[in-house]
């Protein structure tokens, strides 16, 4: 249940969270939330890791909820809205962009490598959904990424140059980019920006499709709900995310180890799987038994934080 400040979840006792901000090289300020284990001392040097939220998320919801446990097991942990969202700056609001969403995680760490309590060589990095995507690219070029981590992850450029499941038709794809043509004529003759449908229904029923009724029961319900978190984006972004494809390097990430997981029920496992076919030979793909997509957006009885405390102190 969401708290007053909209946190979908209760910050540990053993726990501090401090709210920070910090530029990206593109000038945009990022609106983060540090996670640090209560009683830290200024001479200790932790392990630290960034958590990127869904695609559509922001981090008061499921990167929270990853920090508020893992910042108990050891680690400095940094949340973060991304460029253009939640209270990040950046004009027009919920743009995306596969460059920026990937800077933003390098941003991440350039904050984090410049704290005197952090490890500059102890630094790894976790996407849930579309920021497992970008964790990954972010790897692929910065090497000060010692291993990375998803969870649920989905590639947002093929899912929009191809569509769920590569099922979008060549016909269906020219119509879409037809339709964006003309909303950016109209955006530069001065309407207001056209966002996408929402991806996280709201009053969906047992007649909702079966991935926005999952989605729905998170972000649209008290469970996940976050004013900040419409799932929606701008249309004119869409080009981009079809054009730019972000996992096309995944071997320059080895030998660092990479680490996924999927839910075994997850409508999205198959981007983890080809990820996983693609990568170097430091690679584990864990599946979680029962568990669906949104199961580990915040299902703390259900996410493997063992596992991920493991693999990330392993890698250090």
């Amino acid at each position: 249940m969401a708290t007053v400040d909209n946190y979908i979840f209760t910050l540990s006792e053993n726990v501090t969270r401090k709210p920070v901000s910090y530029k990206t090289r593109y000038g945009i300020n990022i609106s983060a939330d540090l996670y640090l284990p209560k009683g830290l001392n200024e001479s200790d040097q932790l392990p630290a890791l960034v958590v990127g939220a869904p695609y559509g998320g922001v981090k008061e919801q499921g990167p929270g909820v990853y920090a508020n446990e893992l910042a108990q097991r050891g680690f400095a942990v940094l949340t973060f809205d991304p460029s253009y969202n939640g209270y990040s700056s950046g004009e027009v609001r919920h743009l995306s962009s596969p460059d920026i969403f990937v800077e933003d995680f390098s941003a991440a760490v350039d904050f984090l490598g410049t704290r005197p309590f952090v490890n500059r060589e102890q630094i790894g990095v976790i996407g849930i959904c579309g920021s497992g995507g970008f964790a990954l690219s972010a790897a692929q070029v910065d090497r000060r990424i010692k291993a990375v981590a998803t969870t649920s992850m989905y590639d947002i450029t093929r899912m929009h140059a191809k569509g769920f499941g590569d099922s979008l038709t060549d016909e269906q794809r020219a119509a879409w980019l037809d339709s964006i043509a003309e909303q950016r004529y109209a955006e530069f003759e001065g309407n207001a920006p056209a966002l996408t449908d929402r991806g996280a229904p709201i009053g969906f029923d047992e007649n909702t499709d079966d991935i926005g009724k999952e989605f729905g029961e998170f972000y649209s319900t008290p469970r996940g709900y976050h004013p900040n978190s419409i799932t929606q984006f701008t249309m004119t972004s869409a080009p981009s995310m079809m054009n730019f494809s972000i996992l096309d390097h995944l071997d320059w990430i080895s030998p660092r180890p990479i680490l996924l997981v999927i839910g075994e029920h997850a409508h999205s496992r198959y981007f983890s799987e080809d990820v996983y076919q693609q990568a170097g030979d430091e690679k584990e793909l864990l599946v979680i038994p029962n568990a669906n997509h949104v199961d580990l957006y915040d299902k703390t009885d259900v996410i493997p934080f063992d596992k991920f405390e493991a693999f990330f102190k392993d890698a250090f």
